[in-house]
């Protein structure tokens, strides 16, 4: 048994034996499930806010040490006006929590141009105008107007993030 007799490579034989749970999560799965997009939209948006608070669209070049203080900024005033406290890895509760006008309203104090608070408040709203849609089971019965809109919100969504946060994008 201890053969190989379909002479597989070594990769697919390490695959084998580590097992599923040893696994990046994506190649697993086909499609990734709605608390993991959450996630991940809420890590990007909060890398978004941290940048703009160091005001990178004017300064690309930042050092770890900046981007650890601008870090720092945000979780004490999340944490002070929203009562968010810091975490070490996104999840699901803080994910929800942070993608709310409320937030943008909250980071928008940190951030001193007119131009980019609305900028930042203009692209959360567009997310959470198209959030209902993808988490529907059925978005045709469940949210027909938002359906209808989503393909025009996810162009005016790309547009801002290629030409208003293109840094980063």
């Amino acid at each position: 048994w201890r053969a190989n007799p379909y002479h597989e490579s070594v990769d697919d034989l390490r695959d084998r034996v580590k097992g599923v749970s040893a696994k990046p999560f994506i190649e697993t799965l086909p499609s990734i499930d709605a608390l993991h997009c959450d996630i991940g939209n809420a890590a990007e948006f909060y890398r978004i806010f941290q940048l703009e608070i160091g005001e990178v669209y004017k300064n690309p070049k930042s050092t770890k040490e900046e981007r650890k203080k601008w870090q720092n900024i945000l979780d004490k005033h999340l944490r002070k006006k929203m009562n968010l406290k810091p975490i070490m890895r996104m999840n699901g509760n803080f994910a929800r929590k942070l993608m709310s006008e409320e937030t943008v309203d909250a980071v928008c104090e940190l951030i001193h141009c007119e131009e980019r608070q609305i900028a930042l408040k203009e692209l959360m709203d567009l997310y959470l105008k198209m959030k209902p849609v993808w988490r529907s089971s059925c978005p045709a019965k469940e949210c027909p107007e938002l359906l209808c809109q989503y393909s025009y919100h996810s162009q005016r969504f790309a547009e801002l993030l290629s030409t208003k946060f293109k840094y980063r994008y």
